[in-house]
């Protein structure tokens, strides 16, 4: 499929919390309908968001610390969808994301892995992975090979 037309940026807000990554998604996709991406596409972008969000929700505003802001920029262009997730919630270990290997699964069932997936996913499906933490904020960049031109 040849797409002439880019869909312009836009921008999300969300406040971490139980809905926070169902919200954020169907707000993206929303966002994301005139570029009517195939099931393939839309599927990689909602799972590599779910993904970084669900890791916001879990480990940057922990429960017992309460919630705060995740903002997603999306901007298309001619090389797919440039996504930029800003949040104000702990730190990555060691300022930097997650090896992200892939999970040992040649084990017995009861030995698989219940997590550790999520880091392996968003590296595997999406390009230029980056983050940096400036000043008091969490800044996760990547770009996602879908709805090319």
């Amino acid at each position: 499929m040849t797409r002439t037309t880019f869909l312009p940026a836009f921008h999300i807000s969300v406040v971490s919390g139980q809905m926070a990554v169902r919200t954020a998604l169907g707000q993206l996709l929303d966002g994301l309908k005139p570029l009517s991406l195939d099931v393939e596409e839309a599927g990689t972008v909602e799972l590599v968001m779910a993904e970084a969000l669900n890791n916001i929700v879990e480990h940057a505003y922990p429960e017992d610390e309460g919630s705060g802001p995740i903002d997603i920029i999306c901007a298309h262009a001619s090389d797919g969808l440039h996504l930029t997730v800003v949040d104000s919630g702990r730190a990555m270990p060691d300022g930097q994301t997650p090896v992200g290997g892939a999970a040992d699964i040649d084990v017995d069932f009861c030995d698989m892995p219940e997590g550790g997936f999520g880091w392996f996913l968003i590296k595997d499906l999406a390009k230029d992975v980056t983050y940096q933490r400036q000043d008091t904020e969490n800044q996760l960049q990547l770009r996602l090979a879908v709805a090319l031109a």
